[in-house]
């Protein structure tokens, strides 16, 4: 029987976040591709990709920057990043609405998301009432793994608590290797493609374990 649903936040309670890159392109004029490539160089330099330590919280925002920076052709400052980033991320209203009205049929909700600690305040911002629809936030940069480790779901199922096993838990993320290890964990996995497909798949599950 299906007793929680665990939800990522970006790209599943928002908008896709390829569109706030674009806009940051298009603002900007750094090319996502080129920042893709120096991301890349950065990583192969220091042996892991940058922005996995930025969201295990071992690196600043300002040094994930900087370490991009060094990589990209000219004298490219990407300090707009985050404003640009946060003004095109959009809520997911119908998602949104659906986590409430999970809560509301009595399931156990969870956030667990791969975020950076100085966003924390923007990213909230988006779902101001997310201490209400979910009774267990879990953010990477705050505990010091992201998904896909196993450990960060597993600490998601312990701060949960109530006996709850990963077998009970339908987890939705819009990233195929996060789903991925959820299902390895024994978590029924639902990939986020549209609202309305995430909502069919869902109902689904819920059905198939009541």
């Amino acid at each position: 029987m299906i007793r929680a649903v665990i939800s990522d936040f970006g790209g599943v309670l928002t908008t896709p976040l390829i569109e706030s890159f674009l806009a940051y392109e298009a603002e900007s004029g750094v090319r996502f591709e080129d920042l893709g490539k120096a991301m890349a160089r950065a990583a192969e330099k220091a042996g892991e990709h940058p922005l996995f330590k930025l969201e295990r919280g071992e690196i600043t925002e300002a040094e994930f920057l900087a370490a991009i920076e060094a990589e990209l052709e000219g004298d490219v400052h990407l300090g707009s990043l985050r404003e640009t980033y946060f003004a095109h991320l959009r809520p997911n209203e119908p998602m949104i609405g659906y986590m409430r009205e999970l809560r509301d049929r009595g399931l156990r909700m969870g956030l667990l998301t791969n975020n950076v600690r100085e966003w924390e305040p923007l990213w909230r911002a988006k779902l101001p009432d997310i201490d209400e629809i979910f009774e267990v936030v879990v953010d990477s940069a705050f505990v010091g793994m992201r998904k896909p480790d196993p450990a960060i779901y597993a600490l998601t199922l312990e701060r949960l608590g109530d006996g709850l096993a990963a077998e009970e838990c339908v987890f939705l993320d819009d990233t195929d290797v996060n789903c991925a290890a959820a299902a390895e964990l024994g978590m029924t996995a639902v990939r986020f493609r549209d609202a309305e497909q995430a909502r069919a798949e869902l109902e689904a599950v819920l059905t198939a374990g009541s």
